[in-house]
């Protein structure tokens, strides 16, 4: 099933606006829900073809594999978002930073990537729960340094940690407070979580995040996070934006 949360256009109270002409929609954590990403893309092509014309930009916020069952196909979904939208981006998430460092073959980021739900991403690729099972470290570190298609990890490696969009800025995790955006760190833009988000302050842009689990869209007068916990919730959420306007789209479960 599948919802739209709040009012289709909901007005900001500072005036926050995306260039004239842009219509943003911008996709939380996904971690490996294949299912959920087609059915909110498919949601997303309904808003479109209601609001008329527009530069559609599809971004996906980071953490698109791990802890659900099927990360090859949503990796597969995203590199095709190109020639689905006028524009397609992608933030590199932390989730995405273990996974190509576990893709080198070194041991301990292996055990780190198992540590956080690489197994579902290693099983999405083919690689039988038996053998995965009785593969020592080292034996399964050697495996994923040929396992992941190279054009997978070339894809992956493109991701950007920021993208400026008039008022907005978009990041996997958020940014470290009072430091320019120009000089935030790629380790606190994808992994950041409690200095940010209890951080009141307003920043030099509005803030556009992932990464923190909330039950709903998280509102606040400085950023809104969009990570609804897709994996174990059912609900990915993403949030449009046009003008001075904001709405939500969000999947849910069937009960």
């Amino acid at each position: 099933m599948l919802k739209t949360l709040f009012r289709r256009n909901q007005s900001n109270s500072r005036g926050l606006a995306v260039p004239v002409g842009q219509r943003i929609y911008a996709i939380g954590d996904i971690h490996g829900r294949a299912d959920l990403l087609d059915q909110l893309l498919d949601m997303i092509d309904g808003d479109i073809a209601k609001r008329g014309e527009a530069h559609n930009h599809v971004i996906l916020m980071g953490d698109l594999v791990d802890r659900g069952p099927d990360s090859r196909a949503v990796i597969e979904r995203a590199m095709t978002l190109s020639s689905r939208y006028d524009k397609a981006s992608f933030l590199m998430g932390n989730h995405e930073e273990v996974m190509l460092g576990a893709s080198t073959g070194d041991p301990k980021m292996v055990r780190f990537f198992n540590r956080i739900g690489g197994r579902e991403t290693i099983l999405s690729y083919g690689l039988p729960e038996k053998q995965y099972r009785e593969l020592d470290l080292e034996e399964l570190a050697e495996t994923l340094s040929e396992l992941f298609p190279a054009e997978h990890i070339v894809f992956l490696s493109d991701f950007q940690d920021q993208i400026i969009i008039g008022d907005y800025v978009f990041v996997h995790a958020g940014v470290r407070p009072d430091v320019p955006l120009s000089e935030q760190s790629a380790k606190d833009m994808r992994w950041i979580r409690e200095d940010f988000i209890g951080d009141k302050r307003r920043h030099e842009k509005f803030v556009i995040h992932g990464h923190t689990i909330s039950d709903s869209v998280d509102q606040q007068r400085n950023r809104i996070g969009i990570d609804t916990g897709a994996y174990i919730t059912d609900q990915l959420t993403a949030i449009g934006l046009e003008g001075g306007e904001r709405w939500f789209l969000q999947t849910s479960s069937a009960e």
